[in-house]
């Protein structure tokens, strides 16, 4: 039986990481069988290696192996290329064709994105993982062969199941043995080791010298999360072997070729969060809305009554400061100026009589205020105010709290809605 390290130098595989080793040494151990093997990985980690080890491990190393990739094939004529037609079966079908699986019978199928595959094509597949059967396109005649499959994917087959784009039947026939493939991120003393072997064959290949990295570009390629793995690994070493004069590379100048570089991926929110989130700050929302509408009104209805009085005299210099301060400063507390207004309405209450000046040339306030309001939320505030008075058991300063409003104006606000 051959050893890791073996594999590795046959098949030119490079690294030393626990779970690559892991994964060659689940395909030594089943090549010699004919279970059906699903490998799995991101998109670039290097899956197709594997079906060959397995191939050339087994006794049906002598036999065919083909590579199919099902996502390259359109879906009308995928069932004609795996399985073969009959001629006539359909429009341009001149003559009888044999199928992937018919050719290789004997040897390997490798169905690199199986996850792309139709559902129909599913069921012709089950078929022959099966039994061995499948039947060509446009015949009745059942066919038997004897291939063994390797199939490969980087989608997660779960979610595809659930989504019902993939036979749940089938998942379990293709992985009777599953072989997971880590990406390159998680393999960091790997990285190194690769872009060097990279870099060697661009010098080679392109007849020029060997580049190197400083220590700094070695800690940057590291820490990079190559999110294409192994092929943008090897796509950035060759453009650094083309574009770069200097044979050293420091982190700066790999930097400029690696995408994205320090900028940090959005975070996957949960959606049924998000939703909640949304609905707490709408509601927030609402209530100081609902807020803003109540002091507006209060302030409508005190200055109305300040300007019915005739005796002003006494009382302007304590509220002139108050109405300045409350319609010129636009940065002023609405809320500090309601409470200070209530405490005038408080102290007029008290046999005081209080007015303003009713100077367009000193208040340019007037005439917005006697506008008519167009919005009411009469019925939105008083829903408010009762469910906020039967959360806190009827206690108003809890709920004044609550509602973002003096516990003065909730009570003014019970009495006239008779709570």
């Amino acid at each position: 039986m051959e050893t890791i390290q073996s594999i590795k130098q046959r098949f030119g595989i490079i690294g030393n990481d626990t779970g690559l080793n892991r994964a060659i040494e689940k395909a030594i151990q089943v090549a010699p069988t004919d279970i059906s093997v699903l490998i799995t990985g991101e998109s670039g980690v290097g899956k197709e290696v594997m079906p060959k080890i397995i191939h050339q491990l087994s006794h049906r190393k002598h036999g065919k192996y083909i590579a199919v990739n099902c996502g390259a094939i359109p879906e009308g004529t995928i069932d004609s290329e795996l399985f073969g037609h009959e001629k006539g079966a359909f429009t341009g079908a001149t003559q009888t064709r044999s199928g992937y699986f018919e050719v290789a019978d004997g040897g390997t199928i490798f169905l690199d994105e199986v996850g792309e595959l139709p559902l129909t094509t599913q069921v012709r597949l089950l078929r022959v993982l099966e039994n061995g059967e499948f039947i060509k396109v446009g015949s009745s005649k059942v066919q038997k062969t004897n291939v063994r499959i390797v199939a490969a994917t980087n989608i997660k087959m779960f979610e595809a199941i659930d989504k019902e784009k993939f036979r749940e039947d089938l998942y379990y026939r293709l992985s009777t043995i599953e072989i997971p493939i880590p990406a390159l991120r998680k393999r960091k003393q790997d990285i190194h080791l690769l872009f060097r072997k990279f870099s060697s064959d661009f010098a080679f290949k392109y007849k020029m010298p060997t580049i190197r990295l400083k220590e700094e570009a070695v800690q940057l390629l590291q820490k990079y999360r190559w999110t294409g793995n192994i092929r943008q690994l090897r796509n950035v070493a060759e453009q650094i072997s083309v574009l770069e004069s200097k044979r050293e590379i420091n982190a700066v100048a790999l930097k400029s070729y690696l995408p994205d570089m320090g900028i940090q991926l959005p975070a996957i929110v949960d959606k049924k969060k998000l939703n909640n989130d949304f609905s707490t700050e709408r509601e927030i929302l609402y209530k100081v809305l609902f807020d803003m509408k109540s002091d507006l009104n209060d302030l409508k209805k005190l200055t109305m009554e300040l300007m019915e009085n005739d005796n002003f005299k006494d009382v302007q210099k304590k509220n002139e400061q108050l109405i300045q301060k409350i319609y010129k400063d636009p940065s002023s507390s609405v809320k500090e100026s309601n409470s200070q207004v209530l405490d005038l309405l408080e102290t007029s209450s008290q046999n005081e009589t209080i007015e303003i000046v009713n100077s367009n040339e000193n208040y340019d306030f007037i005439e917005d205020i006697e506008e008519e309001e167009t919005l009411s939320l009469h019925d939105k505030e008083l829903e408010l105010i009762k469910k906020s008075l039967e959360r806190h058991n009827g206690k108003r300063k809890l709920a004044a709290d609550e509602l973002g409003i003096s516990e003065r104006t909730l009570y003014r606000k019970i009495k006239q809605y008779d709570l």
